[in-house]
């Protein structure tokens, strides 16, 4: 709390007091303090603790804002309702629980209030984590690492939406029980297996997931495709615009073949 007796009623707080952003969050801390059940607020010993405080900041020269005033006059509403005896009820059915509580209107701000106070907190925590990490921007790739092109001339976002319609279909026919699978093949595996596969003969491209059931396999795939074409192994080709993509033996096959598997 200031203790400035200098402070020119412009530079006073209006809208914050002291540590508080409102009325409710200075009632809050008041309750915390007191270690009191917010459901059960004692609203004689909470309405002199929050009227003693704002004649402290009186005291102190702190100009008090209106709000703060509002809920001094709530609080001692509250307090001689709640000191008014009760109606006598000639119901003789009529539950305890159906009469209104005088306190449950301020009782269900405190808890939003509390809530919104709660999720600006996790905000915060967020946002200063966040202030400790760096981003840069993203390197270039280097020349020849990847291939913009895939000969003769189909694009490297050709061939990744041929993969992306392959990956739907499987989903969309995806059955609903599937039998568990052991191990999945690894990307040196499945590259002889393309290869292989190429060399019998000309293939199609979505032909060559036929045969894999899960994500994990047909990534694979994907990428052992990738490598073959990278190091000219297969050909990867498109007679026509919106035609099928076709697999061929490239010219380093025999080769990558015999560098990678040698003579089986």
């Amino acid at each position: 709390m200031a203790n400035d007796d200098n402070l020119s009623p412009i530079s006073q707080p209006t809208i914050k007091v002291s540590d508080f952003e409102g009325p409710l969050d200075l009632l809050l801390h008041l309750i915390r303090s007191s270690e009191m059940d917010i459901y059960d607020i004692q609203i004689s010993d909470i309405t002199g603790q929050y009227l003693d405080y704002l004649h402290n900041m009186k005291e102190n020269q702190l100009e008090v804002a209106g709000e703060y005033v509002v809920m001094a006059a709530t609080l001692m509403s509250i307090k001689s309702r709640m000191l008014l005896p009760n109606e006598p009820v000639e119901d003789e059915f009529v539950d305890d629980e159906e009469l209104v509580d005088p306190r449950q209107e301020l009782v269900d701000q405190l808890i939003e209030y509390k809530r919104y106070k709660q999720a600006a907190q996790q905000l915060k925590e967020k946002e200063e984590l966040r202030q400790q990490e760096y981003t840069r921007q993203a390197m270039g790739i280097p020349a020849g690492v990847v291939s913009s092109k895939l000969a003769p001339g189909v694009t490297i976002q050709q061939l990744q939406a041929a993969f992306d319609k392959v990956l739907k279909r499987k989903q969309i026919n995806q059955p609903l029980n599937q039998t568990v699978q052991g191990e999945a093949e690894s990307i040196s595996a499945r590259i002889k297996t393309v290869l292989q596969q190429v060399i019998t003969g000309t293939q199609n491209f979505e032909d060559l997931f036929e045969d894999q059931v899960t994500v994990e396999d047909l990534v694979t795939t994907f990428f052992a495709i990738l490598e073959l074409s990278k190091h000219q192994a297969i050909l990867i080709n498109q007679d026509d615009t919106f035609g099928p993509l076709t697999l061929a033996v490239g010219p380093k096959s025999e080769e990558y073949n015999d560098d990678q598997f040698g003579e089986d």
